[in-house]
């Protein structure tokens, strides 16, 4: 329970990044509070989907994986982005993003974050 809860908390930092840093990418809120809120929402949803929808999209597009070595997965990254984006709109959670190349350089963003985070963060072998 607590690595959930950890990595959840680095999915939020990493979106938070994300939407400091990428300006098609909005998150709303009246208040500081409310964003952290809805940073969480967003990170569980994000989290939820990485863990269900991406592997089959993977699995899918393995050919083109292995075409362009690895590459194409920066472009799945970036749809995962978007269809989080998609479900916080129909669940009326503020937060959006504009377009392909803004979930691009999201994605590119939140990996970089997500890598550095685990970096610091310890295994879960070493969570106790």
């Amino acid at each position: 329970m607590k690595n959930l809860i950890i990595r959840l908390l680095a999915n939020a930092i990493a979106l938070g990044v994300a939407t400091w840093l990428v300006s098609g990418i909005t998150l709303e809120g009246a208040t500081t509070g409310r964003r952290v809120l809805t940073l969480l929402i967003v990170a569980a949803i994000f989290g939820v989907v990485n863990a269900i929808v991406k592997p089959v999209v993977k699995l899918l597009s393995l050919p083109l994986l292995i075409l362009t070595l690895g590459l194409l997965t920066f472009v799945i990254n970036a749809v995962m982005l978007w269809l989080t984006s998609w479900i916080t709109g129909k669940l009326d959670v503020q937060f959006h993003v504009d377009g392909f190349w803004a979930a691009l350089w999201g994605a590119l963003i939140i990996s970089i974050v997500g890598m550095l985070i685990n970096v610091v963060l310890p295994d879960k072998a070493e969570v106790r």
